[in-house]
Order: structure tokens, then sequence, then C-alpha cells
């Protein structure tokens, strides 16, 4: 005999619903991590329960980024909803979103500075050390291309140098006659006596 179709209202019995909730709970995490590696999309989940325990999953990517890709979404979108919206009103909803913004940035600064490590979990801590990576590959090729138009510069200035040395020493050899002394004319005439 199959399930029939569940009502949804809540759950009156409070252990009927904290089991509903656990079995659901794990449920959607599981369709949330399968989306993810089936659809190759960035998921984030986050769920509250009754008595406040935050229950969250992530992609491969940190909860914080796809939170401020999402607010920066939500932004875009509110603001060709409100584009004609008072500004004052923009900017009241806009300060709590720049101060969260700032909270984590500075978080992230902490992490990168090697502090606030302890309450990162696994994933948190490996995708920090990929974005030190992806940094510091960064700052290699920037000073490698830095060195090599330097060096480019010093050897085309060197060229040069070697040219304008080359054509003096020819002008030279050209002005000056080669190695035949000149001497002043002579007349010679006979006397007689």
């Amino acid at each position: 005999m199959g399930r029939g179709r569940v009502q949804l209202k809540r759950i009156e019995n409070k252990i009927s619903r904290q089991v509903t909730f656990s079995k659901r709970r794990a449920g959607l995490l599981k369709k949330a991590h399968e989306i993810s590696v089936l659809c190759d999309a960035e998921v984030a989940l986050i769920v509250f329960s009754t008595k406040g325990k935050l229950y969250e999953y992530s992609t491969e990517s940190s909860m914080e980024t796809i939170l401020e890709r999402y607010e920066r979404n939500a932004y875009v979108e509110q603001q060709l909803v409100t584009n004609d919206a008072e500004p004052q009103g923009c900017w009241s909803l806009e300060y709590p979103k720049l101060k969260s913004r700032i909270e984590v940035l500075e978080k992230n600064i902490r992490n990168f500075m090697g502090g606030d490590l302890e309450p990162l979990s696994l994933r948190e801590l490996q995708y920090l050390e990929q974005q030190i990576d992806t940094s510091l590959k960064r700052l290699r090729n920037r000073k490698e291309r830095a060195l090599q138009d330097q060096n480019n510069m010093l050897a085309k200035k060197l060229k040069e140098k070697e040219r304008t040395v080359t054509e003096q020493q020819n002008q030279m050899a050209q002005n000056s006659s080669p190695l035949m002394p000149t001497f002043p004319s002579l007349t010679i005439g006979y006397f007689t006596s």
C-alpha cells in the first residue's frame, strides 16, 4: 500500500513534529547536495529549528560567498523595482547590508591573517587555503610579468647604447685617415753661385 498525500499543516504533537523535522531536514540537505553535484549549481541552505539551532549546507564555495552573491543580486533586483523610490528610503535599506558586508570582509581579513580560524569548518579552511593559493599565483604572475617587462626594457636600452657606441666608433674611424702621417709640402729650389 502506497503512502497517501500528506496534508500540509502544523503538526501539533511536539515529538512527532521533532521527528518529522529531523527526517525532512536530512532529506532537504540530501536534495541540496544532489542538485549541487548533478547540476553543478552553487547551493546555500540555512535551516533554523524551533529551538533556534542552525543547520546549514553550502557547496564548495563558502556560505559567505554565496550570501554575498545573493545580496548583490537581490540589491540589483530591488534597484530595478524601486527605481523611482525616495533616495532616503534606499539609504536606510542599504546601511544594514553594507554593515554586514563590512563585518564579513573584516572576518575574511582576520582569517587571511591567520586569526579566528578555530570556528571554521574543514571545508571553510580548505576554501580559505584555496583562495590564498590563488592569490599567491596571481601575485607571482604579476611579479614575473613586471620583471619580464623590466628585463625587456633594459635589453632594449642596452641595444640602443651598443648601437650608439658602434656609430661613434665608425664616425671616428671615418674622420681620421689610416695611419698615414701628413707632412707639409716642401718646395725644393736650386741655388747657383
